[in-house]
């Protein structure tokens, strides 16, 4: 399957799109559009290529990576697959907005479909495997497309760093444990594709990552 980055500003994140190119459908992954132009760049899209929006995935659920859930649901009326253990940070976005004077403009979120480790998203002919990897977030999970030879990792693992603990649900050695025992089991060659920043791939961040070396 085909994969294509948006940036958004307000938090720096990676939104992707993630297409089947033999039926024109796809999955939007982590929408974190916060103002009607970001909206517009996904709809516009999405439409002047004639996809079909069949899912909406969060890889977890803090705020910068949920901000356009309620457009992404209304525009194109699709479910919001998310793992469990994340539901409770869904009921608290606004607590999360307000942390950054953004109180009224993001929704909690509510999960439609629970996601949980070893699933299969069909998307179209393609299909993305779940990997649940807690540590940045309990319900962090990360989608390898096998085919496609490429993962995205949420804010599990990023170029040169690993996600931050500090965040409730946070735990720094069930992370490194999370990307050595799901992550880094996956082939050299394979792209990452991470929700902040630059791509890469994991036989890079096996050599190179100062948070792996050790690993």
């Amino acid at each position: 399957m085909k994969i294509v980055k948006f940036g958004f500003a307000l938090f720096g994140i990676n939104t992707y799109v993630v297409v089947d190119t033999s039926t024109g459908k796809c999955a939007i992954i982590d929408p974190g559009m916060i103002d009607q132009e970001e909206e517009n760049a996904i709809a516009d899209f999405i439409n002047r290529n004639g996809y079909e929006v069949t899912h909406l995935i969060n890889t977890h659920l803090h705020i910068d990576h949920v901000a356009g859930n309620s457009f992404t649901t209304d525009r194109f009326h699709v479910p919001v697959l998310a793992h469990p253990d994340d539901k409770i940070l869904g009921a608290c976005i606004d607590q999360q907005a307000a942390q950054f004077g953004i109180c009224g403009k993001i929704n909690n979120v509510s999960i439609t479909t629970y996601l949980h480790d070893g699933d299969t998203i069909n998307i179209g002919d393609g299909r993305l495997e779940v990997l649940h990897v807690p540590g940045h977030s309990q319900g962090s999970i990360a989608l390898y497309d096998r085919d496609g030879g490429y993962v995205i990792t949420g804010d599990a693992l990023f170029a040169g760093s690993i996600g931050r603990t500090d965040l409730p649900g946070g735990d720094y050695p069930q992370l490194i444990n999370s990307i050595r025992n799901k992550l880094l089991e996956l082939p050299d060659s394979t792209v990452v594709y991470p929700g902040h920043g630059p791509a890469t791939t994991i036989g890079a961040e096996r050599q190179n990552n100062p948070f792996l070396r050790q690993v």
